[in-house]
């Protein structure tokens, strides 16, 4: 028998060979788990623009809200552009106003009511607009582990198969295999970890815009309750 027979075949360590030298249900799984970060990773500054771009909207809307603005301008401004946040509360309160007391019937008796069920529709629209796409993040960052270790658990069986056919148990012939099985779950953990740390994140700050939401909406709310009570007085 030819000597350099004998000797253990070179394998390549790096990432992109450990990766290439993957059965094809290791690779399936590692494609499937770089495929979910880099989707992860969109949802993440997709949603992190989007709250800082709210936050200043609100802040701007508060500032010319409390300024002392008549609430008819503000409303006109405001009602044939698309709204978002403080703005989307404010005209569809607004809008149900308007209806109450342009239209024929002047119904005033439950506007109240129906003011406050528009804008708890609206506050649970523009939480679920918050709130889109980050149970993507949460089923990543649950799943994510356990699928690489089932990418890790199939490289060690087809590592162990290939050794028991090898009949070889030297560690040049076994680390390269079990380096393959485990770079799976390597790969799972790249996915999972930015994912939960970014879920909690993204979801304090729905939690946060959904508290300011609802203060303003008590706070229109009573002004507006104030107003039916004097139009109510005067009709009397």
């Amino acid at each position: 028998m030819n000597p350099a027979d004998a000797l253990p075949v070179a394998h390549d360590l790096s990432l992109w060979g450990l990766f290439m030298s993957a059965s094809p249900v290791v690779k399936l799984v590692m494609i499937g788990l770089l495929a979910a970060s880099v989707w992860c990773w969109a949802i993440i500054i997709d949603k992190t623009l989007l709250f800082r771009r709210t936050r200043a909207e609100m802040d701007r809307f508060e500032d010319v809200f409390w300024s002392g603005q008549s609430l008819d301008e503000l409303y006109r401004a405001l009602k044939d552009k698309p709204a978002a946040g403080l703005p989307a509360i404010f005209v569809a309160a607004m809008r149900e106003w308007k209806r109450s007391f342009e239209g024929s019937g002047r119904q005033v008796a439950s506007l109240a009511q129906r003011i406050d069920k528009v804008l708890d529709v609206t506050i649970q629209r523009e939480v679920e607009r918050l709130d889109s796409k980050l149970v993507f993040l949460a089923s990543i960052g649950s799943a994510g582990p356990y699928i690489g270790l089932f990418g890790t658990v199939w490289g060690i069986m087809t590592a162990f198969t290939s050794i028991a056919a090898s009949k070889n148990t030297s560690l040049a012939v076994v680390a390269p295999g079990i380096a393959e099985a485990l770079f799976a779950t390597a790969i799972g953990l790249f996915a999972a970890i930015p994912a939960v740390l970014a879920y909690n994140k993204l979801q304090a700050q729905v939690s946060k815009a959904q508290g300011r939401l609802e203060g303003f909406a008590d706070e229109f709310s009573a002004i507006l309750s104030r107003q039916i009570d004097e139009r109510m007085a005067l009709a009397a």
